[in-house]
């Protein structure tokens, strides 16, 4: 396949990119914190009435955290490692919230220590944890969503509960002493069907009714999340697109009495400021009469790229060689089978492609660095620079 730069990239920010990329060795991901500035940018301008969590795991580096840090957004955490390094940044613990379902009574109890009082919860073993070791504190339960389907990496299932458990938990942080202080839930990262937000937005409708009317429950916040993609080789609507739509959703259930609303982007504001940059390292057939290459390169699912399982995200994927293209399989330095990125797409690379060739994976800056093993195979954890 044939990927344009244009499309992703200004061209004056991909050159200054490729300048300071082709003076490093491979493997590592160079990230341009301008570009993730005018992503928070047009969100904050996408959704004036919103205030934005930005999820931490989706890249912790220290430059992305004091960027946004300094343009006023909070910060979604996910366990005390991730508190400790947003918190060493100036961070003050009002800007925070302990967004992870799953989690030690032990850490619940160093959050609250730390100043943390917002908390999400999907289990009565998990709230009654919170009552104990952060009293008082704002809780908001996680609800299941439908929309699997129509995300690239889907995430419920695992996290959230049903609308009728979400009410008797919110029930139970009133009797617990805690505050019942909203409804959060994902639609599913990389979500291409605006509709799914519509369906959620509804269910949440009905929480807030029903709570208000039966148990005399007000809540007064709904997070909705991130799910808004990141520009890969299946093309998205522009954010605008799915702000309007959302807007419209909330004002159709919630009119003039709008909550709060959060929102937890982490792929959206980041992926697109990202370029990984790999090389080659061997070109080879199978057989004398293989029709596919096998184009092994010094970057993996290991290594960085481990949302390829399944093949759920397809990277654009540039290199300079030029010429007719051939369909290939593209895997991994390390001795695992596993370690396959693509292999069900088909990937077209030019046929003169060979050994110390360099591969551009675009839309990066997202899920690379956080996900990359410590020491696979001997392995160094993926480098990454920011500009």
């Amino acid at each position: 396949m044939t990927i344009r730069i244009d499309d992703y990239y200004a061209p004056a920010t991909f050159e200054r990119l490729k300048t300071f990329a082709d003076g490093q060795e491979t493997p590592f991901v160079v990230i341009d914190l301008a570009t993730i500035s005018r992503a928070f940018d047009e969100l904050v301008e996408s959704f004036p009435f919103a205030r934005i969590f930005y999820a931490v795991k989706a890249n912790p580096a220290t430059e992305i955290t004091e960027l946004l840090r300094d343009k006023g957004s909070n910060f979604d955490i996910a366990s005390i490692y991730e508190l400790d390094k947003v918190l060493a940044t100036g961070v003050d613990a009002s800007r925070i919230s302990y967004g992870n379902t799953i989690k030690k009574a032990r850490d619940v109890r160093y959050f609250y220590e730390k100043g943390v009082r917002m908390f999400a919860t999907d289990s009565e073993a998990d709230l009654r944890n919170i009552a104990k070791a952060a009293p008082g504190s704002k809780i908001y339960v996680r609800i299941l969503t439908e929309g699997s389907s129509t995300a690239d990496w889907p995430l419920s299932r695992k996290f959230g509960c049903q609308t009728d458990m979400a009410m008797d938990l919110l029930i139970l942080a009133r009797e617990l002493g805690l505050d019942p202080y909203g409804i959060s839930f994902h639609v599913g990262s990389q979500q291409r069907d605006i509709g799914v937000w519509d369906a959620a937005i509804a269910k949440v409708k009905v929480i807030f009714e029903r709570l208000r009317e039966e148990d005399g429950i007000v809540l007064k916040m709904i997070n909705m999340g991130g799910g808004f993609p990141a520009n890969y080789l299946q093309r998205t609507n522009e954010l605008a697109v799915y702000a309007e739509e959302i807007t419209r959703f909330l004002q159709e259930d919630f009119g003039d009495d709008m909550p709060e609303i959060i929102l937890e982007p982490g792929r959206s504001l980041i992926a697109n400021a990202g370029v990984l940059v790999s090389e080659v390292v061997l070109v080879a057939r199978k057989s004398r009469t293989a029709v596919e290459r096998w184009v092994y390169t010094d970057v993996g699912k290991f290594s960085g790229l481990v949302e390829t399982m399944d093949e759920a995200i397809k990277f654009p994927i540039w290199t300079e060689r030029k010429g007719e293209l051939e369909e290939v399989v593209i895997a991994g330095p390390t001795c695992d089978s596993a370690d396959i990125m693509y292999e069900q797409y088909k990937y077209g690379l030019p046929l003169n492609l060979s050994s110390g060739d360099r591969l551009y994976w675009f839309s990066t800056g997202a899920y690379t660095t956080s996900y990359s093993a410590i020491e696979f195979n001997g392995f160094p954890p993926l480098k990454s620079y920011y500009l």
